[in-house]
C-alpha cells in the first residue's frame, strides 16, 4: 500500500452570489421576471446560464482576492463554461457508477475545514453566510469535491504501478533528482484532443504561441493563466508550488533547469497537450547524508467498500471487529479472515514502515498509536482500516529511502500524466453542445 498524493483541498470556498438577468414584462408594466436559458447539454444533462453566471462571479471573486488582473469577461466565461462541461462529465461518471459520498464522510471534511481555520462548525457556517455563501451550497461543493478526488482515486491513482525496473533506471539515470533542490513553478496548459485533427492542432498551438506572445510581451503570468490555461488550477495562477525535481514531470523538471527565476519557457508539448512553464523561485540541492528514521512495524484490516458495502457499513463492521479484539481476540486470525488486501495472508502484517510509505490518512492515524494499541476505523483511498502497531525502531535507510523516494516521484509524476490524459479522454468521448455561442 504505498503513497497516493491526496488532493482533497480543505479550504473555505469563495462566495457564490449569483446576479439573475432581469427583462421587463411589457412597457406598461414595470415588474420583471428572472430568465434562464441553457448554456450546453451534457450527454443528457444541462448547464444552465445561471450556474455558468455564478461560475463567473466565483471566479471574478477569487481573482480579486488574490491581486490577479482579471481576463475579459467573454474569455472568463467561455473559460469556465468548458470546466463545468469537464465537471459535469466527471460527476456524471461517479453517478453512473454508484460512486457516493455519504453524510459521515461530508461531516468529518467540514469538521476538518473547520478545525485548520481554528473555527467550530457554528462558526465556520456564521462567518460563510457573512460573505453570502449559503450553508447548504457550501455542503454542496465540499460533496462535489470529494466526490471528484475519489473518482480520481478510483480510475486514475488506484492503477499506477511503478516496478522495481523503473526504480532502478530512475536512479541511475537521474542521480541529482533527490538532492533536495525545489522549483516553484506556474504552468499554462492547453489541452490537445487525441485524435486532434490538423485544423484543431494548428488553432491549438496559435493558441499557446498567442499567449507566450502575450507573456513575451510582459502580461501577468496569472492572468494569461485564467485567459488561455484548461488546467484545474487556472484561476489560481497555474501555481503548481514548490515541488522536488524528483516530483514533477521530466519534461517541466527539464525547462526549470533551463531557467532563471521569473524565466517563461517556450511551448513545450506532451501527451497531454501544450504547455508553457514560469520558473517563480528556486532553493535547497544539499544532496543528503546517511539518515536514520524511526520506523514503525504495523498490521491492518481493510475492508473495502462497493456498491452493497457503503463507508456506514464498512465502518461499523470495523468498529465490530475493533471490540473483538479489545476483548481478546487475535488481530492476525481477524485479518486473515476479514481483510481485503493482500496482506491478510500474513495476518495483515505491513512490515516496517517509513514515513512516506503509505497514504497520509493511514500514516497519520498510525503514527497516533502507541505500539499494542489498535485505532478507530480510518478512511484512506483503499477503503476502511483497523490498524495495529506492533514496535518502533530507528533504522539507517539511507539506500532504502532513495529507492522509496524515487518510487513516490515516479508514482506521483505517473499519476499527474495518467490523471490528464484521462480527463482529456474523458472531454473527447463526451457529448457536448453549446447553446450559449461559447466554444
Amino acid at each position: 500500500m504505498r503513497r497516493i498524493p491526496a488532493r482533497l483541498s480543505l479550504v473555505l470556498f469563495a462566495a457564490l452570489s449569483c446576479t439573475a438577468a432581469l427583462f421587463p414584462v411589457h412597457a406598461a408594466n414595470p415588474r420583471s421576471v428572472e430568465v434562464d436559458h441553457i448554456a450546453a447539454v451534457v450527454n443528457n444533462e444541462v448547464i444552465t446560464a445561471m450556474e455558468l453566471r455564478e461560475r463567473v462571479e466565483q471566479a471574478m471573486h477569487q481573482l480579486n482576492r488574490q491581486g490577479t488582473p482579471q481576463p475579459p469577461a467573454d474569455v472568463l466565461e467561455r473559460q469556465l463554461l468548458e470546466r463545468l462541461v469537464l465537471e459535469r462529465a466527471q460527476l456524471q461518471l461517479a453517478r453512473e457508477t454508484s460512486l457516493q459520498v455519504d453524510e459521515a464522510t461530508l461531516e468529518r471534511a467540514i469538521a476538518r475545514i473547520a478545525e485548520s481555520n481554528r473555527l467550530t462548525i457554528a462558526q465556520l457556517q456564521a462567518a460563510l453566510e457573512k460573505d453570502g455563501v449559503s450553508w447548504s451550497r457550501f455542503r454542496d461543493n465540499i460533496r462535489t469535491e470529494i466526490l471528484l478526488t475519489r473518482l480520481r482515486e478510483r480510475e486514475v491513482d488506484s492503477r499506477i504501478v511503478v516496478t522495481d525496473a523503473e526504480v532502478d533506471n530512475f536512479l541511475a539515470n537521474t542521480p541529482d533528482a533527490l538532492s533536495g533542490e525545489e522549483f516553484e513553478l506556474a504552468h499554462v496548459l492547453i489541452r490537445v484532443p487525441e485524435a486532434a485533427t490538423q485544423q484543431q492542432m494548428a488553432r491549438l498551438v496559435a493558441r499557446a504561441e498567442t499567449a507566450k506572445q502575450r507573456l513575451n510581451s510582459g502580461d501577468d503570468f496569472a492572468r494569461v493563466a485564467a485567459t488561455y490555461s484548461d488546467a484545474p488550477d487556472a484561476m489560481n495562477g497555474g501555481a503548481l508550488g514548490w515541488r522536488g525535481r524528483d516530483r514533477l514531470p521530466p519534461l517541466f523538471a527539464d525547462a526549470a533547469r533551463e531557467l532563471s527565476a521569473g524565466g517563461v519557457s517556450p511551448v513545450l508539448r506532451s501527451s497531454a497537450g501544450l504547455h508553457i512553464v514560469k520558473l517563480l523561485g528556486k532553493r535547497g540541492g544539499a544532496a543528503a547524508g546517511p539518515q536514520q528514521l524511526e520506523q514503525t512495524r504495523a498490521r491492518h484490516i481493510l475492508i473495502k467498500t462497493s456498491e452493497i458495502l457503503n463507508d456506514s457499513d464498512a465502518e461499523s463492521r470495523l468498529l465490530g471487529l475493533r471490540e473483538r479484539i479489545v476483548n481478546g481476540a487475535s488481530f492476525a486470525e481477524l485479518a486473515k479472515a476479514h481483510s481485503a488486501d493482500l496482506s491478510s495472508a500474513k495476518g495483515g502484517d505491513l512490515g516496517w514502515l517509513s514515513p512516506g510509505d503509505t497514504v497520509p490518512e493511514f500514516e497519520r492515524a498510525m503514527n497516533a498509536l502507541k505500539p499494542g494499541e489498535v485505532s478507530a476505523p480510518v478512511r484512506s483511498p483503499f477503503g476502511w482500516h483497523l490498524i495495529q502497531v506492533e514496535s518502533r525502531r530507528l533504522q539507517d535507510v539511507s539506500d532504502e529511502r532513495k529507492r522509496t523516494a524515487a518510487r513516490n516521484a515516479l508514482r506521483e509524476r505517473k499519476a499527474d500524466e495518467a490523471f490528464e490524459d484521462w480527463l482529456r479522454q474523458l472531454r473527447d468521448r463526451t457529448y457536448v453542445e453549446y447553446r450559449s455561442g461559447k466554444e
